[in-house]
């Protein structure tokens, strides 16, 4: 490793040919010498390169070695180069006090010892290479050390993802099993029933009225089952790619219509009722099993969350836009739970009714992105919800006027 790094000197003297004699002394196949005739000169290469070693003259014109020297070690860039000064004013103790003093580490005296020169230039020329050897292994374990704290943050967060995922994990089979359990529960409990009533020669227990209660009980149970099934697939196929859209035209406010005639019965059961107001008479291309699937699950929300007070529907244009808005009273989403609300297994009001797998919104968003529309919601705790579905409309959407559409 050390034979790839090339060392570079310095030699500094006003006389050219000590430079060339100097140079032809220290020069080497891993080494590169610079010649400056002058101070001035000599910074400008200083700042330009970073040397090994820079060999001064003392007795210089203008500014000497030890006033250069002073320079070079008051720099940022060049403080840390050795510098050897050569004179030939003899061995005076006091000329060497002042080269140690100008930030020196050796002195050389003329006439040069060439071994000597050589010598020292090499111990040089190879501490400064070691030097870069160490200072490239501490940059590339910086490097490594930065590279395994990334790391070990990108393993922090994945263990947060997969502890987050285990949670989910087991929130969901502990909401399926209790979900799938309370219908299975209620089939079993009727069945057995039935069977005590046939062993006992009951007949009476199988009049017309009472069979019909049975059986609603039955498809009630039956239904919360398939729901939850159609849930998990719709999971299933949102994570594959594979949500089935099948769009085809159709008018929004005879959907909205059904619906809220249908929801009805479950309306006055819990003392409220729906009241719908359609302002805009739209048709789009959306996939109708789809939408009714979301607006369903919003309707239920509405139901469920709304605290017993009227909940209102209505739909209009907005834009290129077909809005439809589901209004409770109810108990209201916080702000921090707004975010959360489309996320998988998310049951916000679960303290106020712990049903579901808290997948209806997540995938009546999806529902809706894949349509290419957005849902939104408007919240404040204690005060309701509104959800608005946004779905787009065809390009040349012609409008039905409601009075032709009577008198026709």
């Amino acid at each position: 490793m050390l034979s790839h790094i090339t060392a570079k000197l310095l030699i500094v003297d006003d006389l050219p040919e000590n430079l060339l004699a100097l140079e032809a002394l220290i020069q080497g196949d891993d080494r590169e010498v610079h010649q400056a005739q002058s101070a001035d000169e000599a910074l400008s290469l200083l700042l330009e390169h970073d040397f090994a070693l820079a060999i001064l003259d003392v007795q210089m014109p203008g500014m000497n070695g030890f006033e250069l020297a002073e320079l070079i070690r008051g720099m940022e860039k060049t403080k840390h180069i050795p510098i050897v000064f050569v004179s030939a004013a003899g061995r005076e103790l006091n000329y060497a006090f002042k080269g140690y003093e100008s930030g020196a580490v050796d002195f050389l005296h003329k006439p040069l010892d060439t071994l000597a020169v050589k010598s020292k230039v090499s111990v040089f020329v190879d501490l400064f290479r070691q030097r870069e050897v160490l200072d490239r292994q501490l940059e590339a374990l910086e490097r490594s050390r930065q590279e395994q704290a990334l790391l070990l943050t990108q393993l922090q967060a994945a263990q947060t993802d997969l502890e987050h995922a285990v949670r989910m994990r087991d929130d969901f089979m502990s909401i399926v099993s209790h979900e799938v359990r309370t219908p299975l529960n209620g089939l079993i409990l009727e069945t057995q029933l039935r069977k005590m009533h046939l062993s006992r020669g009951n007949v009476a227990a199988f009049s017309p009225d009472k069979l019909q209660t049975m059986v609603e009980r039955d498809e009630r149970q039956i239904n919360s089952l398939i729901r939850l099934v159609e849930d998990m697939l719709d999971v299933s196929r949102i994570r594959t790619g594979k949500l089935s859209i099948q769009p085809k035209a159709f008018p929004i406010d005879s959907l909205l219509s059904g619906l809220v005639e249908r929801f009805a019965a479950q309306a006055e059961a819990l003392e409220t009722h729906i009241e719908l107001t359609i302002k805009d008479t739209l048709c789009g291309d959306w996939d109708e099993f789809r939408i009714e699937q979301v607006l369903v699950n919003l309707l239920s929300n509405a139901l469920r969350y709304g605290n017993r007070k009227t909940v209102h529907v209505r739909l209009h244009r907005d834009g290129e836009m077909a809005c439809v808005q589901v209004q409770d009273q109810g108990i209201g989403i916080s702000e921090l739970n707004q975010k959360r609300i489309f996320q998988q297994f998310e049951r916000v009001a679960a303290q106020h009714a712990r049903t579901g797998l808290g997948l209806g919104l997540y995938i009546s968003e999806q529902i809706v992105l894949a349509h290419g529309g957005r849902i939104e919601v408007d919240s404040e705790e204690g005060k309701g919800s509104t959800f608005s579905v946004y779905l787009p409309l065809p390009v040349l959407e012609t409008q039905i006027d409601p009075v032709q559409a009577t008198s026709a």
